[in-house]
């Protein structure tokens, strides 16, 4: 485990070197454009090639959409605890989400000229869950259920399949149970590329959403610009902010939860206000660490991805999240400095407070999206929410009164900016 001392003279730098290993490497950046090349030039052959390549499932662009009686048939299999697992989540989401959902309004401005905004849902999203050997089954209910409370007529969902063709059947009855019927057997750089661009068999989307890993999350930056993208949510981060009065073993056994994701590119980091809760806490991830299925994969991320930094004071804390913007933040801090830092850090993706609030509550249960970003890209974009499903358009309405008043100061911006035209066209209506 690396550790950085905020009082260090080189602390800015490390932190900063530390943080651009979270950078997409040019071979992986190279390796999705020649990807997406393919798909947009073969399509549906590209599609399958890669399928097979990376999946080991040979599939036939028939092959490509699952069909609906899967979904149902799916639902009957899983065991009735897990199901019901799967409506309690949803319960949760629909709940805290449809608060969300932006109204229409009107209202007069200064000129008496009326003005306003509505809102109407985007016409065909493509949802990307993540699967292969870690099925995100609750990526489903966290992207189809915002799609769905926001109305977008047309919703298709990916998500890879195994090498027989199979998509496991968690995510097929969640999918069912969410009323999703367009589902294809897809993943990778090369779904992107197919809701990007479109195919023989897969029509082209307008947005894509989704968490993914670092190949899938280039291939959303990449495609950018033809469709549209809710953020850059790749490989998982967490950072927990600890003071003395901490439960250390709940420290380690959430520091481990986000890396047991094991791709090798996750972020941890601890951020303690002395070096025995360090101490402490490595300590303990070394004995919980014996306990974990994924024990190798976790290891690895932990060698390569985990950070500790030690500051002096609380507010030091919130200067390093700040700048780190983490996708999940837990603050296991006295009670009285937790508001503090809510209301000082302001890039973090999802912040969760108290001993007593895992992230893998977020994760799965609580209600917000746990579609989140990643990569520091925090500082700019927000968690998944309803209105990245819906488009906004202002709307304006004069007459002739409300033109007279507004005419004056037309006419002046046509002057400074030398075009009369516009001030012409204002003009014309006023008098």
């Amino acid at each position: 485990m690396r550790t950085l001392i905020h009082a260090s003279k080189t602390f800015a730098d490390d932190l900063a070197a530390f943080c651009r290993g979270a950078v997409v490497p040019k071979e992986i950046a190279d390796s999705v454009a020649a990807i997406l090349a393919d798909v947009r030039g073969r399509g549906d052959e590209a599609v399958a090639y890669y399928a097979a390549k990376f999946d080991g499932a040979k599939l036939r662009a028939r092959d490509f959409r699952v069909p609906v009686g899967d979904l149902a048939a799916a639902a009957k299999r899983l065991p009735a605890a897990e199901m019901r697992a799967l409506g309690a989540a949803h319960e949760s989401i629909v709940a805290y989400n449809k608060r969300g959902l932006p109204a229409a309004w009107t209202a007069r401005n200064k000129h008496g000229a009326t003005v306003g905004e509505k809102f109407d849902p985007i016409r065909r999203v493509g949802l990307y869950v993540p699967g292969g050997e870690v099925p995100l089954v609750s990526t489903v209910l966290m992207t189809v259920t915002l799609a769905k409370i926001a109305r977008c007529p047309e919703i298709a969902v990916f998500t890879p399949s195994n090498a027989d063709g199979k998509v496991a059947d968690g995510v097929l009855a969640a999918l069912h149970l969410v009323g999703v019927t367009e589902v294809y057997r897809v993943g990778g750089v090369q779904a992107i590329g197919a809701m990007a661009y479109g195919t023989t068999t897969i029509p082209a989307v307008d947005k894509v959403f989704g968490p993914g890993n670092a190949y899938v999350c280039e291939a959303k930056r990449q495609v950018f610009g033809t469709v549209g993208v809710d953020s850059l949510p790749g490989p998982s981060e967490v950072m927990v902010i600890a003071d003395e009065t901490a439960n250390v073993s709940f420290v380690a056994a959430d520091l481990l939860a986000q890396a047991e994701h094991g791709s090798g590119r996750e972020k941890i980091y601890l951020v303690a206000t002395s070096a025995a809760v360090i101490a402490a806490v490595a300590s303990e991830i070394r004995t919980q660490l014996q306990i974990i299925s994924r024990t190798e994969k976790t290891q690895r991320v932990l060698e390569q991805g985990f950070l500790a930094v030690e500051v002096k004071t609380l507010a030091q804390a919130a200067e390093v999240a700040n700048y780190v913007a983490p996708e999940h933040l837990e603050l296991l801090v006295d009670k009285a400095a937790t508001d503090k830092l809510v209301a000082s850090i302001t890039t973090a993706g999802a912040i969760m407070t108290g001993n007593f609030t895992p992230t893998a509550l977020g994760d799965f249960v609580a209600g917000p999206s746990h579609v989140l970003p990643t990569g520091r890209a925090g500082r700019f974009f927000s968690g998944l929410r309803v209105a990245d499903f819906v488009r906004r358009t202002s709307l304006i309405r004069y007459e002739r009164a409300s033109v007279k008043k507004a005419e004056p100061t037309v006419a002046a911006f046509a002057a400074m900016e030398k075009l009369d035209a516009h001030g012409r066209s204002v003009r014309i209506r006023a008098h």
